[in-house]
């Protein structure tokens, strides 16, 4: 085949995707510009998620010292043991993993803001499907096409990619190392992301260095178009030119190849530093998904999980430590999130099984840092099917975000992630007081517990709207008992439990930005 009647074939491929040493970056029809879009953010601020793929078991990240003995009796296979826990500053009820030092040492700085049992009403645990609904940030019952983020970037950038790069936007909006784009960035016609496929694809890009191809004549083919998509793309060049104004950086990284999610961070730390006005970064790393050999049977503080912990702990401090030496730290805020939980009971594998909520990171100089929630109930006599208790809709977190850190009004947030979620504290320059009470006070109580067919629930409130939800183990919302507006007091509800089998249930209240979860027990 002639060269000219090939790339007359594979056009299309060159621009949809374009790739550049497997930095692919996706280009589709031009987006029609979204309605209602009003004050986006012109600021310098940069977020970065980072995802741990495959579920991660946050009772043994984040541990409940002040219910060790119900902890270790549902997990004696896989509990670490209580001398080993790392302690957190003016929290003694509450500990991390013994791998997780880095982290500790932040926490303590009051730069890592911990957020107790996150999931969402009626949790799906398949890993792809559960990955979409933390990607797109719809119910459990939707399928959406977008992701957060992409509709994010799709109100500040309408158009993308038409007119793109321009003068007040030269860069990428969005970059992903370590992975193929996902939908967290798609937008409603496109996906915004750039995406890198690993870390020394990314180091070949910004040397000039081609991955090479054999001596055939497909080979020559697909060199001449991977010269032609390098030439095409907008914004390989941009990015070589921001790596290439950071060539020193902080020597805190563990050495390259050893710790994948450093690697990233080190990456994005020298984007950010280099100049590029990308918004938001993602890496990546995994397996979580610990069904088995979750720890070493004769040392439960080393494992699989450990080594995940561990190099989660010291990617997030050294690419905090190079954020400082960089001198670009107050610009960054990073999230950790996962798919879902693990089980409050470990399995016979040494491992634990799919479950509702964890706990997530929140890390930067802007936090509002400690502990938000409360350590989760956990049975004195744990069952197979008895989960973490959710206590944050993971949406809050995405909404208090996009309106705290990026300044996006708060109607548009409601728009941007499909309906109202309640906004919690989470970054301290906000423009807006926030006041809240210490989850320490519990606001929520029941009479009699145990019960039979109805029991009184008591809640204590200091105004505004109260929500109180009834919810199975399995995290499947069974009933809304108030939803509305209270003045501040202390009030009662009755829940009738006559038509539910016997078990634990329970009632999850959530008021301003509290929200406590409350184990109810029926007989």
């Amino acid at each position: 085949m002639k060269r000219r009647d090939f790339l007359k074939n594979v056009t299309t491929l060159v621009v949809v995707p374009a790739i550049v040493n497997k930095i692919s970056a996706k280009s589709f029809d031009p987006l029609q510009a979204l309605t209602a879009i009003a004050n986006a953010d012109n600021t310098d601020r940069v977020l970065v998620l980072i995802q741990l793929k495959g579920g991660n078991d946050g009772l043994n990240m984040v541990i409940p010292i002040n219910q060790y003995d119900a902890y270790y009796n549902a997990r004696s296979n896989i509990a670490i043991n209580k001398s080993a826990i790392l302690s957190l500053s003016a929290y003694p009820d509450t500990g991390l993993h013994p791998a997780m030092t880095g982290i500790q040492e932040k926490f303590n700085a009051d730069k890592v803001k911990i957020i107790q049992s996150v999931s969402y009403p009626n949790p799906n645990f398949s890993h792809f499907r559960a990955t979409d609904i933390w990607m797109s940030a719809s119910d459990p019952n939707q399928v959406i096409s977008t992701g957060w983020d992409g509709r994010y970037l799709d109100s500040g950038y309408p158009n993308f990619p038409t007119g793109y790069p321009n003068a007040q936007m030269p860069d990428p909006l969005a970059i992903e190392i370590g992975s193929t784009l996902s939908l967290v960035f798609q937008g409603a016609q496109m996906n915004l992301s750039f995406s890198v496929s690993d870390p020394t694809n990314f180091y070949n890009l910004i040397n000039g260095i081609q991955d090479t191809v054999p001596n055939t004549p497909a080979g020559k083919e697909l060199a001449f178009i991977r010269t032609t998509a390098s030439q095409s793309n907008a914004y390989g060049a941009v990015i070589k030119n921001a790596a290439n104004n950071v060539l020193v950086q902080s020597s805190s990284y563990p050495t390259q190849g050893t710790n994948s999610l450093a690697d990233q961070l080190k990456i994005v730390a020298r984007l950010i530093a280099g100049g590029l006005k990308t918004k938001i970064y993602m890496v990546n790393l995994g397996s979580f998904d610990t069904h088995n050999s979750q720890v070493n049977t004769t040392n439960t503080s080393i494992g699989t999980h450990a080594n995940l912990l561990g190099k989660l702990s010291d990617a997030i401090s050294a690419f905090m430590t190079d954020l400082d030496y960089l001198n670009i730290s107050n610009r960054v805020l990073g999230m950790t999130f996962s798919e879902f939980g693990r089980r409050i009971k470990s399995n016979s594998s040494n491992g634990t099984d799919h479950g509702v909520a964890a706990p997530m990171f929140v890390f930067g100089n802007s936090v509002v840092p400690g502990i938000l929630g409360s350590n989760p109930n956990i049975p004195a006599s744990a069952t197979v099917n008895d989960n973490v208790a959710m206590q944050y809709d993971f949406r809050s977190i995405y909404a208090s975000i996009l309106e705290q850190w990026f300044g996006v009004n708060s109607t548009l947030v409601d728009t941007l992630m499909l309906k109202s979620f309640q906004r919690l504290p989470i970054v301290k320059t906000v423009g807006t007081a926030i006041n809240y009470v210490h989850d320490d006070k519990s606001l929520l109580s029941n009479y009699p517990n145990p019960f039979s067919d109805f029991t009184t629930i008591k809640f204590e409130t200091q105004g505004e709207h109260i929500l109180i939800e009834i919810y199975d183990i399995e995290g499947h919302k069974l009933n809304t008992l108030v939803d509305r507006e209270y003045e501040s007091g202390i009030y009662t509800v009755t829940f009738t439990a006559s038509s539910l089998p016997a078990g634990i249930y329970y009632a999850r209240l959530q008021n301003k930005t509290i929200q406590q979860t409350l184990t109810l027990i029926k007989k």
